[in-house]
């Protein structure tokens, strides 16, 4: 059985006690990094053996370990934070388990996409996560455009060094719209602004971000 188990995206309390009970029985742990899932072991009593899985060698290491789940072992699929198969390499190993047929159960928890979509007071009806922005400024400008035109609630990860020049991209591209920017999510400095574009980037411009952030906005189709 290859079980997609959910993991803590911030608050390490973040976790559900069904997912506990899980990577304590199974017979192996496919973690993105094997140092961050095992503080998470070692604060939970989780003694099961840990085996790297990440976006390098997920291609090689898929197939090795459905080999293993057709062979009879349980194994549990982790991300660093939140729910694999989420923007990580995750998919991968789920699509080659299920054209192999192994049985898969999926542990339900923490997401950052949904815990900052919630957050937001944004329209949750109909929403799309387009994962982290493009690193170019051209290809970013034209997702942020392509995102705005399919309507609904856009819903983007980035990163700290690129967040003024995604929020500068977004002012530009969108006429400086109202946008929702969340970060730190469940941690300690868990914060979310909400302002025009050209508002949040004046004001992450003068404190420096920090964190991982989430970026969301409405547009009405």
């Amino acid at each position: 059985m290859l079980y997609i188990v959910s993991t803590p995206i911030g608050n390490m309390k973040d976790i559900t006690l069904r997912a506990i009970d899980v990577l304590k029985s199974v017979d192996l742990i496919a973690a993105e990094d094997t140092r961050h899932t095992g503080v998470l072991c070692k604060e939970y009593g989780i003694t099961a053996p840990l085996t790297s899985y990440y976006d390098h060698n997920e291609s090689g290491k898929s197939r090795e370990l459905v080999e293993q789940l057709k062979a009879g072992k349980n194994i549990a699929l982790v991300s660093d934070a939140g729910t694999p198969g989420i923007n990580d390499p995750g998919y991968r190993l789920v699509s080659l388990a299920k054209a192999e047929g192994v049985e898969m159960c999926v542990i339900p928890g923490a997401c950052a996409v949904i815990a900052a979509l919630s957050l937001s007071a944004l329209p949750t009806d109909r929403f799309a996560f387009y994962g982290f922005l493009p690193v170019k400024s051209g290809a970013r400008r034209k997702k942020i455009l392509q995102a705005a035109e399919a309507g609904g609630t856009a819903i983007f990860y980035e990163s700290t060094h690129r967040l003024l020049k995604a929020l500068k991209d977004i002012e530009d591209v969108l006429h400086d719209p109202v946008i929702t920017v969340a970060r730190e999510l469940t941690k300690k400095f868990e914060e979310r602004r909400d302002g025009k574009a050209s508002e949040l980037l004046a004001h992450f411009t003068a404190h420096k971000p920090l964190g991982e952030f989430v970026i969301l906005f409405h547009i009405e189709s």
